[in-house]
């Protein structure tokens, strides 16, 4: 399903999205580098064992982006102007390695563009849950999608 447009959507819609993904190792590590991030808890095996969570953590920008990126091809694919910004991102439970994330999304607000007739603000609530049901990320987004033609 590609995304819809901003006069297609309706306080209250709810979506689970289909796509999965199982973090890898090689996702972690890969994102860690390319963002410079030299936490240890993300790249060193031996300070994370010895941390209170005893093994590499997910890093949490990952975990964001992918989030985000599993609710795109449902939400706004093809109709998105742009992101406007996100807003209330917590992270209630850590992401380690081998956990499988799927994500859902709630349209909480939609407001009408006052500078362009063509388009209007959504708000969707994103969450990220884990192969045991626990929500690993949640934040709002605020995207500017095109009206239908």
């Amino acid at each position: 399903m590609a995304g819809k447009h901003f006069d297609e959507w309706q306080v209250g819609d709810k979506l689970t999205h289909e796509i999965r993904r199982t973090v890898t190792e090689a996702d972690n590590l890969f994102f860690t580098v390319m963002t410079h991030n030299p936490q240890p808890l993300h790249l060193d095996v031996e300070a994370a064992r010895e941390s209170e969570f005893g093994q590499i953590l997910v890093n949490g920008t990952y975990t964001f982006s992918l989030m985000v990126g599993l609710s795109v091809g449902d939400t706004t694919l093809g109709t998105l102007v742009a992101n406007l910004g996100y807003d209330k991102l917590v992270m209630p439970k850590p992401v380690f390695i081998g956990d499988t994330l799927h994500a859902t999304s709630e349209v909480i607000a939609l407001r009408e563009s006052k500078s362009r007739p063509d388009t209007g603000i959504v708000t969707f609530l994103h969450e990220a849950v884990n192969q045991r049901g626990e929500v690993v990320c949640r934040c709002e987004r605020s995207a500017l999608l095109k009206k239908s033609a």
